[in-house]
Formats: C-alpha cells, sequence, structure tokens
C-alpha cells in the first residue's frame, strides 16, 4: 500500500528498541508517508532527535512547550493532521498515562486529543508485560479503540527471553498497511487454499506441480487487511505465514480435502486457489522404489474434487470462489469449470502470460463470474490482484461500503 498525501505520527518511547523506531520511520518515508516524530525526553537518551529529523526530514518535537507556529498549537496541530499515530515503542509507563488520562508531555497530549487510528507497540521485560496491571492497561486502550502490536517473543535486552520484543520494522509495517485498509470484510470468516499437493510415490518422491503459493497467501493477507477472520490452508510452500492468519499445513490432496470440508460450513467466503494435484499413485511404497533396469508403470487413481465437496457442506449465504490455471482454449475450459463446480467466481490464469505464471511476483488474471459477466484485470503485483478479486466478492456479497477507518472494539 503506497502511503502518498498520508500523515504518519511517531511516537517514540524510552525504551532500548527505540532505535528499531528510526527504521520504522525509514520504511514509512520511502512508502511515500509524511513523518512527524514525537520523542518523549527518556526517548532521547537511547535515539536522538537528529537521528529522526534526519530519516524523516521533518522536525522532531520533544518540548511540550516547543510551540513553532504562532498560529496552531503543536500538541493539537499533530493530533489533527494525522492519518496515523504510531507509538513504537510503548514502554509500559507511556501505556498506563494515557490509559488513565494523564496528559503530561507532548507524546501523551497529542494521544489525547488525536482521532486518527493509534497503534501501541509495546517492547518491555516479559515480567512487566506480562504484570496484570499492565495487561489491565492495555484492555482499557483496546477498548477505547486502540491497536495493538502485539510484541514479539525472544532474547530482551535486560538478558530475559520472553514476549516483550517490539514488533521489528517489517512486520510493523504489514500491520500498519492492515490499520489503514477499509473494513469491507470485517465480521466475515474467509477460508483460502494455497500451493501444491504432493502425492507420496515412496518416501523419497513424489507427484507434485509449480504452484509456489504466492496468489493463495496474498489473498489470506488481504483478507485480513480488509479485516476477515482468514484461515489459510495451504500446501507445502516455502513462505512465511501472513500475519494474523491461521494456518493448517497439509501436504496431499485427501489431507486438503479433509480440512477444507471441515471448515467449509463455517465460512462466508471460501477461495480455492491451490494447485490441487489431480491424481495420486493408487499405493505409496512404504520404502524407496530402486532402479531395476525395466521401464517402471505407476498407477494413478482421481482425487476427489474438492470444490465439488465443499458444494455440499457450504452454508447458502457463502460465496465460493474458484481458479483455473489453462495453457489452452482458455475461456472454453474457464466457463466449463465455473459451470460444473457451481461457482459463484472462477479466476482465470493462462499460465502462458508473460508475468502471469507459477512462480512469478505478478499476475494477469480474468475474473468469470456465475450471472455470465467476465472481468479481465490488468498485470500488477499479485497482493494487488488479490486485493481488486477481494473488491468484486464483496460487491457480489452486497457488504456495505466502508471506506471510513473504524476503530476496532
Amino acid at each position: 500500500m503506497e502511503m502518498d498525501g498520508k500523515t504518519i505520527v511517531l511516537g517514540i518511547t524510552g525504551g532500548v528498541a527505540a532505535y528499531k523506531a528510526a527504521m520504522l520511520a525509514s520504511a514509512l518515508s520511502k512508502r511515500g508517508a509524511r513523518v512527524q516524530t514525537v520523542m518523549t525526553k527518556h526517548a532521547t537518551q537511547f535515539v536522538t532527535p537528529l537521528t529522526l529529523q534526519s530519516v524523516t526530514r521533518q522536525p522532531v518535537f520533544v518540548d511540550m512547550f516547543d510551540e513553532r507556529d504562532p498560529s496552531r498549537i503543536a500538541h493539537i496541530a499533530l493530533a489533527d493532521d494525522a492519518d496515523l499515530v504510531v507509538v513504537a515503542p510503548a514502554t509500559a509507563d507511556a501505556i498506563a498515562r494515557v490509559a488513565h488520562g494523564i496528559g503530561d508531555d507532548m507524546l501523551t497530549t497529542m494521544l489525547l486529543a488525536t482521532r486518527a487510528p493509534v497503534v501501541l507497540a509495546p517492547a518491555m521485560n516479559v515480567h512487566m508485560y506480562e504484570n496484570p496491571i499492565v495487561q489491565r492497561n492495555l484492555g482499557i486502550l483496546r477498548d477505547a479503540g486502540f491497536y495493538v502490536a502485539e510484541p514479539g517473543i525472544g532474547p530482551l535486552a535486560c538478558g530475559y527471553t520472553g514476549r516483550g520484543r517490539l514488533m521489528e520494522p517489517d512486520e510493523m509495517m504489514e500491520f500498519i498497511d492492515m490499520v489503514l485498509t477499509p473494513k469491507r470484510l470485517a465480521n466475515r470468516t474467509v477460508l483460502v487454499t494455497a500451493g501444491p499437493t504432493r502425492e507420496r510415490i515412496d518416501p523419497v518422491r513424489y507427484l507434485s506441480n509449480d504452484s509456489t503459493g504466492t496468489m493463495g497467501y496474498a489473498l489470506a493477507q488481504m483478507a485480513w487487511r480488509m479485516g476477515a477472520m482468514v484461515t489459510l490452508v495451504t500446501g507445502p510452500v516455502a513462505k512465511e505465514p501472513p500475519m494474523g492468519v491461521e494456518m493448517v499445513s497439509v501436504e496431499s490432496a485427501q489431507e486438503m480435502l479433509r480440512a477444507v470440508v471441515e471448515r467449509a460450513p463455517d465460512s462466508d467466503i471460501v477461495i480455492k486457489s491451490a494447485a490441487v494435484a489431480d491424481y495420486r499413485p493408487v499405493q505409496a511404497a512404504a520404502v524407496k522404489i530402486k532402479k531395476t533396469g525395466r521401464q517402471f508403470h505407476l498407477a494413478l487413481t482421481q482425487n476427489e474434487d474438492i470444490l465439488q465437496a465443499v458444494r455440499a457442506v457450504r452454508k447458502p449465504s457463502s460465496y465460493l470462489v474458484g481458479f483455473a490455471a489453462e495453457t489452452h482454449d482458455v475461456d472454453y475450459y474457464a466457463r466449463k469449470k465455473l459451470q460444473e463446480k457451481g461457482l459463484d467466481m472462477l479466476v482465470l490464469n493462462d499460465v502462458f502470460e508473460e508475468g502471469a505464471g507459477f512462480g512469478d511476483t505478478t499476475n494477469r488474471v480474468t475474473l468469470y463470474f456465475a450471472d455470465g459477466a467476465v472481468l479481465p484485470l490488468g498485470l500488477a503485483p499479485k497482493l494487488t490482484v488479490a486485493g481488486d478479486i477481494l473488491e468484486h466478492v464483496v460487491r457480489r456479497l452486497g457488504t456495505a461500503d466502508r471506506a471510513a477507518l473504524p476503530r476496532p472494539l
């Protein structure tokens, strides 16, 4: 998501992890955001205002009474101009003061005055973070609509190991993208399948295909950003799990079938983007098959059709999306699959098109709808394509347009 034209206020409090805030400020600036930094006095003991000013090319605010524009009160101007406020790191002290309505410095007064979404990224000793008082304060802020970017687990500066590490800058950027994305799938449950399946021949060999799972993972990622509760059933791929998504790892088509059929009845949207093997060996060998110098014949049997199985268990109000990766007569096979599988939408991939094959970072797809409509989408990064696909699902579901950024309860 590009951030051109957005103003993000970055609050930094006095913790060792303050150095990561400079990396976050740099990443936000590179995405086109105007980053205004507000630091507590304790934060300046860990990273200098000059560092943040150099990275953002914007003035840095520390002193509550540093009024640079006589026509505007600084902490109110910062609060009003913000499209988003991010506090990273957020110490236990800062969390407590904001939770109890205390505004005694530039950062806390600005936080109490802003109407923009606020992301708090706690970072502290594991025992401090687990303290019931700190958790109660975070609960107060969640109830007030603040987003909390949960800290990670790992070695801490104090020498302990546990939950308390500031979320890494790349993860924080994904969390921010989620906050800034309109929640057009709020209160929806989405089930996505991704990747290939592997059908075992013996313990060291299998039948599979070239799917990398990138498109399915992008769909799961975008659905989470749009506010959905997402489950991703994934075949074996070399990819990091998307943030906020429940992962179910499978290997074979039969395993994927069981996982999908179990979850489909509770899903509002089912997106079958996995490249499932059509056939599997009749019997997998228990040990490695050795060369004999003769021809080897492998008997195959057809796998059960997962889309057909989903049709039998889906709830009537759900929306079913299938994918078709074709190499020839693409329009004929797309329409055939749409009708035979009883889909609401089919996403066609012509894998011979440049930039649209397995393993590419981009994709070019055509959407086929049950009512006969056909809509080609232009070549774009797969995450962008995923967002476009989900937008069309939302429209077909009749979801109300929620362009305003909600403050979640």
